[in-house]
């Protein structure tokens, strides 16, 4: 191999051996203390958090009871992944987690390009997590009559953003009663925060404090990071296996009929969200130099952690569609909202305080693994040698904990990134993909040592080439309109914000005009704000409110309701959709008869917008396509290559269900992923290159 050779590889014996010298290099041992009991906690810790408190409804009111089946695929193609982690875990047991199997199976470029989307991952994972334990966190203390400041409890751009929002509105037409509720507490953070030297101060204290107590507890060892992840896993099961037991005796079979109401493209639906909710399992690897017997401990961890969050997903989204109707349960609080509808309210209290402590428990297992993928990396000479620096008492990598720390502290005190939470998303799939791709490349190698975990090994080319024939057939027969439009790249109306942002000052004035001639009195309602006009629509229609609220009502018009009803009705509203009842006036009536006189295509028609201003056509059109016919491509040539190298099927159905979660996220995240490689290559070869140890190892020999 040349010394300068971007794809240079370490074999796994040189990073056993490595590891075992590591106090030679003043690299203290990291303190061994976890068991299968201890991994399989962070796994739960890491997966049980706000999917279960949010995800599964928007999963379940597309679905119906038959989510179940979403949540049992997902786990199986997680499973998959988490087979090729296993793998590589029991085979290389040092702290590294994807990078350092990459590092083995592709080489350093590789290893380095995962290792720096795994450090974009985290942050970002870790920034949104800290701002949503705020979010719980505060709304746990409003629950029990604390009310903190709004501005130090709101980020600085979210303050800013939401007061101008708010100010744009209320200029409008809108009264500050009638804003979205999270408008309502910028546009007060914003006038209530100090100003100093004209600069308000506002910033979201409860992150930096929850981001602190972690950081502290990561830093002080393995032992109290393992005893406070057990408590809160104990805690948040014991919740989780109330509310089952308590739901349970206010379950109606009936809410089960029909138990599949959208068929299979609603059960699918979700499967993006459900998905993420799985992700987690990955970092308990970056702990494998802490565990007492990682080549044995770590796979039994990883697949138990799945296997019973799994099983809770399943009976949690039982329990959920037993109680209610399938279609209401399209909220962001799915668990707390069921019980406030049977008049259960102090069962919300309880779930409230355990989605602090679930968020809590995703934060910690996720601030513990970053720091130990860049003490891996330091090792490698590809970080500076601080970063592999492990405290003597605590034996934690200390200095790059509390790096961490204030990477992660500094951006949740001030910008909400949860806008950009899809980039973790690509960090960690691209991530599960190198790692079902580095177990297919070292399946046939002899010359490596094996761990005691193997993945089962089915020929893929008896399975596959079926799984494609089948797929092909059924976009042909089942989805043929929806397929031929992919392919020919078919124009599509673009979306309504798109539209009204593409307009000029006097097209909009044009466009407003048009509207007021037709329904003067629907523009007025929602204080003349356009994109509000024509994407206003009832959250829920009349009969599923009734079903809802267990009405045996059959009248299609509110004015046929009695009072009583009306006022379930009106109850019901305020907790499912608050901020469109409010932009209704909080009238029945308006509600549910709510919607454009007039599309926003015709009324664009008249004021000359038409073409390629109305309809996303042409290259711009197709470039969104570009990842899906990525994996297309791959899933074809991959399918080839399995046929005549008999390739395993778990690693294979592994890549091929991750690279294709990859392809449907938005070209603009892709955009924004590939501008962060770039940086992290003019890194690497500006500093990470000339210091690694590899390469500097070539060089001597």
């Amino acid at each position: 191999m040349k010394q300068n050779s971007l794809f240079r590889k370490k074999t796994v014996q040189d990073i056993l051996a490595s590891t075992q010298q590591g106090e030679a290099d003043g690299h203290v041992a990291l303190g061994k203390h976890l068991k299968v009991r201890d991994l399989a906690a962070f796994g739960i810790a890491a997966i049980i958090g706000a999917g279960i408190f949010s995800t599964i409804g928007e999963a379940s009111s597309n679905g119906g009871p038959a989510v179940i089946f979403l949540f049992i695929f997902t786990a199986i193609a997680c499973g998959f992944a988490a087979f090729a982690y296993a793998e590589f875990a029991s085979m290389v047991p040092v702290a590294g987690s994807a990078y350092t199997y990459s590092y083995v199976a592709f080489g350093e470029i590789i290893a380095w390009v995962i290792g720096w989307a795994l450090i974009m991952e985290y942050a970002i994972g870790n920034i949104t997590v800290a701002i949503s334990w705020s979010d719980y966190f505060t709304g746990m203390l409003d629950g029990i009559g604390l009310h903190l400041p709004q501005w130090i409890q709101t980020d600085y751009l979210t303050a800013h953003n939401g007061y101008n929002e708010a100010l744009a509105l209320m200029q409008g037409g809108k009264t500050f009663e009638n804003l979205d509720q999270s408008l309502q507490a910028a546009y007060t953070a914003w006038n209530t925060s100090p100003n100093v030297f004209g600069l308000h101060l506002i910033f979201d204290l409860p992150a930096l404090f929850i981001i602190v107590l972690i950081t502290w507890l990561v830093y002080r060892g393995m032992k109290e990071s393992r005893n406070a992840s057990n408590v809160m896993v104990i805690i948040k099961l014991a919740v989780i296996l109330l509310v089952i037991a308590v739901g349970i005796f206010y379950v109606d079979t009936e809410n089960w009929s029909p138990f599949a109401p959208n068929g299979v493209s609603g059960i699918l639906k979700g499967v993006s969200a459900v998905f993420f909710a799985y992700i987690g399992f990955d970092a308990i690897s970056t702990t494998a130099e802490e565990c007492e017997n990682p080549q044995r401990d770590l796979p039994r961890g990883m697949m138990w952690a799945i296997i019973i969050c799994t099983i809770l997903y399943v009976i949690i989204s039982l329990i959920l569609t037993g109680l209610v109707n399938y279609k209401v349960l399209a909220v962001g609080d799915p668990l707390a909202f069921v019980f406030r509808e049977i008049d259960l309210k102090w069962m919300s209290g309880i779930i409230a305080v355990s989605a602090v402590i679930a968020m809590a428990s995703v934060l910690l297992v996720f601030q513990m693994g970053q720091p130990r993928i860049w003490m891996s990396m330091s090792r490698d000479g590809l970080l500076p040698k601080k970063f592999s620096k492990v405290h003597p008492k605590y034996k934690t990598p200390s200095f790059a904990t509390v790096v961490v720390g204030f990477v992660v502290a500094v951006p949740a005190l001030f910008m909400n990134l949860t806008m950009v939470t899809d980039l973790c998303s690509i960090g960690t799939l691209f991530a599960f993909v190198l790692v079902c791709g580095g177990v297919l490349i070292l399946q046939n190698k002899t010359d490596i040592p094996r761990g005691k975990f193997r993945t089962p090994y089915v020929n893929g080319k008896y399975v596959l080439p079926f799984l494609v024939v089948g797929a092909i057939i059924l976009g042909f027969t089942q989805y043929k309109s929806d397929l031929l439009g992919f392919l020919s790249n078919r124009s599509e109306l673009k979306e309504t914000k798109d539209l009204i942002v593409d307009l000029s000052e006097e097209e909009s004035a044009q466009l407003k005009a048009n509207v007021l001639q037709i329904d003067e009195a629907g523009l007025s309602l929602v204080g003349s704000d356009l994109l509000a006009y024509f994407e206003q629509a009832p959250k829920i229609d009349l009969p599923t409110s009734l079903k809802g609220i267990k009405s045996n009502s059959k009248d299609t018009l509110v004015s046929q309701l009695d009072a009583a009803t009306k006022k379930r009705l009106i109850h019901f509203l305020e907790g499912y959709d608050e901020k469109g009842f409010k932009l209704m006036n909080s009238d029945l009536e308006s509600y549910y008869n709510q919607g454009p006189k007039i599309s926003i295509e015709a009324a664009l028609k008249p004021i000359g917008i038409s073409g390629k201003r109305l309809y996303n056509s042409g290259f711009s059109h197709f470039a969104h396509k570009i990842p899906t016919w990525i994996f297309i491509l791959f899933t074809l040539f991959i399918t080839v290559v399995t046929i005549r190298k008999n390739l395993s099927l778990i690693p294979l159905l592994g890549l091929l269900s991750c690279l294709y979660m990859m392809s449907q996220i938005e070209l603009r995240n892709w955009i924004a992923f590939m501008i962060w490689l770039v940086i992290g290559l003019v890194i690497y070869f500006v500093y990470s290159r000339k210091n690694s140890k590899l390469g500097l190892k070539a060089r001597l020999g």
